[in-house]
């Protein structure tokens, strides 16, 4: 197993576009990252740099503490799975599979063991001797997957491998690939824009904005613990709820102004935020149409409803300002135009006019 090891890492292309912007990242030897962001944030990009596919404009990459930086792809022991199969198309998947250890000079009896052992890995052994023409999508990428996973390597990069396929393909696909890594541990980076792959497969994600990296966490720390406005707004379907309003202080507490209402957040800030425009943020899973213990009040007027299956999506409008609460399915709006709805103050965020946390 293998750590990688980014430093102070650039990527600057002619017309002085800056992609990457100082990169500083320490992935463990067989964790599995994942590189999360908005199209054009730069995820690729790195990704290509750690594998010798980019050149690095300034910084280190060291793999095993390693500078691989003047290195060729070939030298740097990584297997890498694109987003398009890229899969020889005259070739029957044993060959595609194997192509790299024919290339390497391996022995026909040792190419065939090593081929029989991952597409047994990936339930591929009964479709050896078809070609890629004859595989659905899934079958394609497993197919791709193995191409990589032959050779062994230190560690093994993924470039959106599942955006190609349909939702229950890339929900299969998405659980082979954790059961993998779950049973071999290998050093593992995985660039996606899709948050539900980053959750569901990450030790740790990366979330990139503009070429920086924005928050460093586990799914559950980005998720429930945001550093920032933007990770709060892109992690989170439906999107976390965003209101503008006023810190201000009364004696020992403090609470946000939203338009004629003053919500108590149970919590203390530095005395100079008094007085300051800030940003509330409250996930609609969080909020609720029963009160409980502890939990806030907010008086919001009803715009429609949802009904998503096992919860309820209630659109509302608060201080002018738009409103989401995921609530019980079975709760019954019995023709309201306006209503309570709660949330726990624990579980609110707010962020100053700059987007960070306070």
């Amino acid at each position: 197993m293998s750590s990688v090891t980014f430093k102070n890492v650039n990527k600057v292309y002619s017309g002085d576009t800056h992609i990457v912007k100082d990169i500083n990242l320490e992935i463990a030897s067989g964790e599995f990252v994942v590189f999360l962001g908005p199209s054009g944030c730069g995820k690729s990009t790195t990704l290509r740099m750690l594998s010798g596919l980019e050149d690095i404009s300034s910084g280190e990459i060291l793999i095993d503490d390693i500078v691989v930086n003047d290195l060729n792809p070939k030298e740097r022991n990584i297997a890498m799975v694109f987003q398009s199969y890229a899969l020889y198309p005259h070739m029957t998947v044993a060959e595609n599979i194997g192509f790299s250890l024919k290339m390497e000079g391996k022995k026909k009896a040792e190419i065939e063991k090593e081929v029989n052992r991952v597409a047994e890995m990936l339930q591929l052994t009964p479709l050896l001797k078809r070609k890629p023409r004859a595989l659905s999508g899934g079958q394609r990428q497993r197919v791709a997957m193995g191409r990589a996973m032959v050779r062994t390597p230190k560690v093994f990069l993924f470039d959106e491998p599942l955006s190609n396929l349909d939702a229950k393909l890339r929900n299969s696909m998405r659980r082979e690939i954790k059961s993998l890594h779950n049973k071999y541990s290998k050093t593992t980076v995985y660039v996606t824009h899709d948050q539900v792959e980053a959750m569901t497969l990450a030790d740790r994600v990366v979330i990139l904005r503009d070429g920086e990296i924005e928050q460093v966490g586990t799914p559950y720390e980005v998720y429930h613990k945001p550093a920032s406005q933007f990770v709060a707004s892109f992690i989170g379907t439906p999107t976390m709820n965003m209101m503008e309003g006023k810190l201000q202080r009364d004696s020992n507490s403090w609470h946000v102004v939203l338009g004629d209402q003053k919500v108590d957040l149970g919590k203390s800030f530095d005395d100079a935020m008094d007085g300051e425009n800030v940003t509330l943020g409250i996930r609609p899973t969080d909020i609720h149409a029963n009160q409980s213990e502890g939990s806030i009040a907010l008086n919001v007027s009803v715009v429609n409803s949802e009904l998503l299956g096992s919860t309820q999506q209630i659109n509302a409008a608060m201080a002018q300002q738009k409103l989401i609460a995921e609530v019980e399915a079975d709760f019954d709006l019995d023709g309201k135009t306006s209503m309570n709805l709660f949330f726990d103050p624990n579980r609110c965020h707010v962020f100053n006019q700059s987007g960070h946390i306070i």
